[in-house]
């Protein structure tokens, strides 16, 4: 109950305005999920004829579920979102919505506690940014957990790693977007357009990794295992595989509950294309219904219908021995920040001379000869520091000595650093918030 309490606080301390709707949903969630039934066992005529009617009420109810769930996040992404989107709908929306497929699959029991559920949905360190947690994952802690000493200092510096990533990473980098949208795209160079570009992928990395981060070491703190959100996305050989290592949880859940039961790709090509069609289109209005998201979804779905259709012809086996091997990752450099940008920038219009300017196909105006060099020379450690945190050396080092005193030291230094980082440039609110 504290913990509930907690985070209903905490929710309202940043969407005051937003919290009825969200004990709205717990409550209408909670007594819908509470009407599931489980199947009759039985032989015979009768038996058959049970099973089938509380398989056809659990369908209805998961029917209304969907509907009713999805129907409030697309009445505020469509109609309300100018009004500005309730923090975490998306998230707590999908994984409530995953909570009811698992019960009517049977693969979990329903929840007969409200305040375990509340607590499932509302839980203070995922509820704003995810990740999105399967009931399934935290089922034994909602019921019975251990809040220990060890659990509370391990969590601690998990979560340490995350707010340097925040702090020190992804809001020093992303000032050079920042810098670049004030100029003016017009006006920036074809290799400062590209930098920049890079920029804004390492910033919406650590951003929402840090925020990952952190949430899975507050959850330690408090006796949960939230699963990791991030495996070394940047570090893959294709924007598939790209995207089965960023916000795992997202691509795990458009997997099990879209991708699958379409078919997944046990069906031929051009019924697999049409499951990822599907997948990506969902994704794209998932994070926004303007025109920019469409353009990002549809670009990453075409790429890796044509990284499939590579593979099929056994061209992927080109690129497994020797200075080949870099080839894939240089493709992904190429092509991420490209898709990144159709993220980030919302009006069409400077979207087309962005790209535009980043492939020389749009003429500048008044650009600053050299102002890519400048802004080289002002962030080329930050660049460097941010490359070589996506690699999955750093991580090891963490494990490696973050229980020794000299690597707890150094974690406490770090963090005492970010919180003067913080006093002196002030709240920078998380990317993913807005989603």
């Amino acid at each position: 109950m504290t913990l509930l309490s907690g985070s209903l606080v905490f929710y309202a301390m940043g969407a005051l305005t937003f919290l009825p709707l969200l004990i709205l949903s717990v409550v209408g969630n909670f007594l819908l999920g509470r009407r599931f039934a489980v199947l009759p066992v039985g032989n015979g005529k009768q038996g058959r004829q049970k099973r089938l009617k509380v398989a056809k009420m659990n369908k209805k109810l998961l029917g209304a579920a969907v509907v009713g769930n999805i129907g409030v996040l697309a009445l505020f992404k469509v109609g309300f979102g100018e009004a500005g989107l309730p923090l975490g709908i998306s998230f707590y929306t999908f994984q409530v919505l995953s909570y009811h497929f698992d019960v009517y699959r049977g693969e979990q029991k329903k929840e007969t506690s409200f305040v375990r559920f509340a607590t499932y949905i509302c839980m203070f360190p995922q509820l704003v940014s995810g990740p999105i947690v399967a009931y399934g994952e935290v089922r034994k802690e909602l019921h019975k957990r251990e809040f220990t000493a060890q659990g509370l200092q391990q969590g601690l510096k998990v979560f340490t790693v995350g707010l340097a990533a925040k702090v020190l990473l992804a809001d020093r980098i992303g000032i050079l977007w920042h810098e670049v949208q004030v100029t003016g795209f017009e006006s920036i160079s074809t290799p400062l357009a590209w930098l920049a570009a890079v920029a804004y992928s390492l910033k919406i990395y650590f951003d929402f990794y840090g925020y990952s981060l952190m949430a899975v070491g507050l959850g330690r703190m408090f006796g949960f295992e939230l699963p990791d959100n991030f495996r070394d996305p940047y570090m893959a050989g294709s924007l598939r595989d790209f995207y089965r290592r960023w916000h795992v949880t997202l691509g795990r859940w458009f997997c099990k509950y879209v991708y699958i039961p379409l078919g997944g790709s046990q069906r031929g090509m051009l019924r697999t294309v049409c499951n990822l069609l599907a997948v990506w289109l969902l994704t794209s209005v998932w994070h926004g219904t303007t025109g920019n998201f469409l353009i990002w979804g549809m670009l990453i779905f075409l790429l890796i219908v044509l990284e499939r259709q590579f593979e099929s012809w056994g061209f992927a086996r080109l690129f497994r021995r020797g200075i080949l091997k870099a080839v894939p990752h240089l493709y992904l450099w190429l092509a991420v920040p490209v898709t990144w940008m159709c993220f980030a920038i919302t009006d069409l219009s400077q979207l087309y001379v962005y790209l535009g300017r980043m492939f020389g196909v749009v003429e500048g105006i008044y650009v600053s000869a050299g102002d890519w060099t400048r802004a080289l020379e002002a962030y080329w450690y930050l660049f460097g520091i941010g490359i070589l945190a996506c690699m999955p050396f750093l991580k090891k080092l963490f494990y490696r000595w973050k229980d020794s005193l000299v690597g707890t030291l150094l974690l406490a230094v770090l963090f005492w650093f970010c919180v003067w980082r913080l006093q002196i440039q002030g709240q920078n609110p998380f990317m993913y918030s807005n989603f």
